[in-house]
């Protein structure tokens, strides 16, 4: 009886310590789902976009299992605080406020911000005195909103909960202009809804105070060793022309920025 309690005991410290195994080979990515190229629902609820393959890229290069979960841009940060998911990979700058409240890994790419008008709009420039007077809209808790905010104090600011309802109002004449990541107005202007606007122009200067250094992979603070693995698997794909395959599926130049 005593051997055959050991073994059954033995064989449930097994099972026990597989279990764990196995929940700590998963990682629970969370990401927005509103910001397309880099993250978008499909029709049928399929998570896609820049950011999703490189997150599955990640996975594979530390052998762990991704899951994902759609969160509002809005409640992203708190959501990975309470646990629901391990990481954010939805396109979030790396930001003096937000290392407040996450610990990032390096940047995973940096692209520049840029302001999109109507076709015909009369506005030649992007500077404050060129936007003086008028309506601009940009999405809230995002640091083109920041930037705007601080920058274009003789206009209105107007915020939104994503980029599709910014640029849903500029193109039927609500606003002005709006200011996002050029990427993101790029691939509206090659749509149907953006054949009526363009891009005006980039800011600049776009200091690093605001905009930081790009774009990272946010966790809980303290959790240094993911942090680490994920700049480990980030150098690797960049390494073994994983980054640049995923990049070339949605870009025609690096997106990744200068080195840094």
């Amino acid at each position: 009886m005593r051997i055959a309690l050991r073994i059954a005991l033995a064989a449930s410290a097994a099972l026990l310590t597989l279990g764990v195994a196995q929940a700590q080979e998963t990682l629970r990515i969370g990401t927005e789902g509103a910001y397309p190229p880099f993250n978008n629902l499909t029709a049928d609820g399929q998570l896609v976009g820049f950011d999703i393959d490189i997150a599955k890229a990640l996975c594979d290069e530390m052998k762990v299992k991704c899951t994902f979960v759609a969160q509002d841009w809005d409640g992203i940060i708190p959501a990975l605080q309470a646990g629901k998911f391990d990481a954010i990979v939805a396109s979030m700058s790396i930001t003096a406020e937000r290392k407040e409240k996450v610990d990032f890994s390096n940047k995973y790419y940096n692209t520049p911000s840029a302001i999109a008008v109507p076709k015909d709009s009369t506005l030649k420039g992007v500077t404050k005195e060129d936007l003086a007077g008028k309506t601009i809209g940009v999405a809230t808790t995002t640091t083109h909103f920041n930037y705007a905010s601080k920058t274009y104090t003789d206009s209105t600011i107007k915020g939104y909960p994503s980029s599709p309802e910014e640029q849903a109002d500029l193109a039927n004449g609500r606003l002005d202009a709006i200011e996002d990541d050029i990427v993101v107005l790029q691939q509206f202007l090659d749509s149907p809804d953006g054949a009526c606007c363009k891009i005006l122009g980039q800011p600049s200067p776009q200091p690093v105070e605001i905009f930081g250094p790009g774009a990272g992979i946010a966790v809980r603070k303290g959790e240094t060793d993911l942090v680490n693995k994920l700049n480990a698997a980030i150098d690797a794909i960049r390494a073994n022309g994983k980054y640049k395959e995923i990049n070339d599926k949605y870009f025609k130049f690096d997106v990744f920025g200068a080195e840094s």
